[in-house]
């Protein structure tokens, strides 16, 4: 899904040249005659569908400046790029001091304003990777932390803020990978537990053997092995929450404890002379059908009643692809920055790629996938040859691997005697291209058989590049591999001015 650009301008010719060209750079649009309708949008509860604002500094009534002022107030206001016909330092200063992330001058061209936009984007998106990091690391992770945008997560979404509000025991079921444990973790920061311990046991990496002690704990000596006390799972949890990840796979024996420590919040660790109290949060989760191992006997029915008192549903993301745009550019900014690689964007046939394959592992695999493609990226923005193993399932999409180039014959093209009658091994020309029909070349050598002048051949490859990059003369320097300033005292040598466009 396109991200949203609020462009904000008095001058309705400006905001018609700069809706136009913020759509052909991919971005929707929304436009604003001035500051006061700007905060009115900003403040609107559906403002965050907005991802960016342009913002003109000089406007009748409310300005540009007084805008940021009171934007800065709010924490989820998108980030503001400000733009003004005045160049001058200091107004650049004031702008970026209240809060603007960027400043830039009018006329703006595209080049300049599509930089400015995807830069803004990527530094929001670190910066909200990283308070989200922050606040999980802290209990304080809410629901609006949560990458959501389609409707079939709403309900789970509403159910969880009504847990959030009780102390009840809560049983997260959904398929592996759906994202449990955040659920879990948006339950206690909403919650009056947030900022209080969170323990995580994932019940079905544990020993058999060695479940009751770690998550009761044990005193000294009350098995070999035991040289110290040790405090169990439950105790750490004490005053928090206590996540049981696949609480299907606990053994009978730990199902016993368990239920007792529901029932009156004591746990008996091992070889304790009595019992201790505990004060918990119970969330559970399984990718279970937990009805079946009742009915198997391998779960105690008077427990998953204990556990299933609040039940939530995870829908697996083939069943809310709308959430996968998102959820992709959510883990491209955080590996971007990791791996420490310049990639930004993903292409519009990508994310295509990526909302119509149905997702078998969910969200970890959508997040191992984009990581994969960030590694393998060559460039700016990833495309469908970044996801090989993805397009390989879906039809319409294919990817294939690039031919290994052919040898290259390093022997000398023409060598000593040969040189005198060999014409067929004279190169005519400098191949530019795939070769054969359709290639581009520049001529080697005269219809009379003589070597070209370098000054000539140099004029007509500038000419080559002009046309092939119409005209960009950024893209045409850095092709040629030479300066701006180069490439201009150069055209005017050849008399090539006139070809700029």
């Amino acid at each position: 899904m396109p991200k949203l650009v609020l462009i904000v301008d008095d001058d309705p010719v400006q905001r018609r040249i700069l809706e136009g060209t913020i759509k052909r750079l991919g971005y929707e649009t929304r436009t604003a005659q001035g500051g006061e309708e700007a905060l009115a949008l900003l403040e609107d509860p559906d403002q965050a569908a907005i991802a960016l604002v342009l913002l003109d500094l000089v406007m009748p009534g409310l300005d540009g400046m007084e805008v940021l002022r009171r934007a800065a107030h709010n924490p989820a206001a998108p980030p503001i790029i400000v733009q003004t016909a005045n160049g001058s330092i200091d107004t650049a200063i004031t702008a970026m001091r209240a809060g603007a992330v960027d400043f830039v001058i009018k006329p703006t061209s595209p080049e300049r304003l599509e930089v400015s936009i995807k830069s803004a984007l990527k530094i929001e998106a670190l910066q909200g990777e990283l308070a989200r990091l922050n606040r999980k690391a802290s209990g304080t992770l809410t629901f609006s932390d949560l990458i959501i945008r389609g409707e079939a997560m709403r309900r789970v979404i509403q159910l969880g803020h009504r847990a959030a509000a009780s102390n009840i025991p809560v049983l997260i079921e959904g398929e592996s990978g759906v994202g449990k444990e955040l659920i879990a973790r948006a339950i206690q920061g909403e919650s009056e537990r947030k900022k209080r311990p969170f323990i995580t046991v994932n019940c079905g990496a544990i020993p058999e053997n060695l479940v009751e002690s770690i998550l009761f704990g044990h005193e000294r000596g009350s098995f070999t092995g035991a040289v110290d006390k040790r405090i169990g799972k439950f105790q750490e949890a004490d005053g928090g929450a206590l996540f049981l990840d696949e609480v299907g796979e606990l053994p009978l024996d730990a199902q016993v404890k368990l239920l007792r420590a529901l029932q009156t919040g004591e746990i008996d660790p091992v070889g304790a002379k009595k019992p201790v109290q505990v004060d918990f949060r119970l969330i559970s989760a399984t990718n279970c059908d937990m009805i079946k191992l009742v009915k198997e006997g391998r779960f105690r029915e008077d427990l998953y009643y204990r556990l299933n008192v609040f039940p939530l549903w995870v829908p697996p993301l083939r069943e809310r692809l709308e959430d996968v745009p998102e959820l992709a550019l959510h883990f491209l900014a955080r590996f971007a920055a990791e791996e420490g690689r310049r990639v930004n964007a993903i292409g519009k046939d990508a994310l295509e790629l990526l909302t119509s394959y149905p997702w078998p592992g969910n969200v970890r695999q959508l997040e191992n996938a984009v990581f994969r493609a960030v590694v393998l990226a060559d460039g700016p923005e990833l495309t469908v040859t970044e996801f090989p193993q993805i397009a390989a399932h879906v039809d319409g999409f294919s990817t294939s691997i690039p031919a290994a180039p052919a040898p290259v014959d390093r022997r000398p093209v023409v060598t000593g005697p040969v040189m005198l009658g060999a014409e067929h091994s004279i190169p005519r020309t400098l191949e530019v291209g795939a070769g054969g029909k359709g290639a581009l070349g520049i001529p080697a050598i005269t219809d009379n058989g003589e070597i070209r002048s370098l000054e000539a051949m140099e004029a007509d490859m500038i000419r080559l590049a002009l046309g092939r990059y119409r005209g960009h003369m950024t893209e045409v320097a850095k092709r040629l591999g030479i300066g701006r300033s180069t490439l201009y005292r150069k055209m005017r040598e050849f008399g090539l001015e006139e070809r700029v466009n």
